[in-house]
């Protein structure tokens, strides 16, 4: 802090010693280390309320980073303009016919009142489109049969190894 070397502190140490008197020297020098322990304290102090005023000012700059951007980032909002996008990029497919098949997968329901496409009334002056066959799906194959020890038909048991003969 203050360039002082060896000599100057000797320098000083002579004057004290002749000004103070030896008798008052190291009470004055006591004293002398009093205020300066209170000056380093209020030093630290002050440093100390400083240094937190500027983490509580890059805090709050943090905090309306932070506001900032949690205000645009909305995932649920995101991922649903997402798939209405993707959606409304796809082309419609043409109606095969103007039923509906039923969720059960049983014959086809009718489609419902005020729908747009084939079952709806053609406008004035319109020729009806012609709608092709509903393909018919095929019913999803039949679950394997399961043998009585827990194995599927046609399989050796378990533990079992080929050409043993069954129990």
């Amino acid at each position: 802090m203050f360039d002082i070397g060896w000599g100057e502190l000797v320098v000083i140490g002579v004057v004290a010693l002749i000004a103070i008197g030896p008798k008052e020297l190291p009470g004055a020098l006591r004293t002398l280390g009093h205020w300066m322990g209170k000056v380093r304290r209020m030093a630290a102090e002050f440093q100390n309320q400083f240094n937190e005023a500027m983490r509580e000012a890059e805090m709050a700059d943090l905090k309306q980073q932070v506001d900032t951007l949690t205000s645009s980032f909305d995932p649920i909002g995101t991922a649903r303009r997402e798939i209405e996008g993707a959606v409304a990029d796809k082309p419609a497919a043409p109606a095969a016919s103007t039923t509906e098949p039923s969720a059960e997968g049983g014959p086809p329901a009718p489609a419902a009142e005020g729908a747009s496409g084939p079952s709806a009334a053609p406008a004035e002056g319109a020729t009806e489109p012609t709608v092709a066959p509903a393909e018919v799906a095929a019913p999803p194959p039949a679950p394997p049969e399961v043998a009585t020890d827990g194995a599927l038909a046609g399989e050796e048991p378990h533990g079992a190894k080929p050409g043993d003969r069954p129990a």
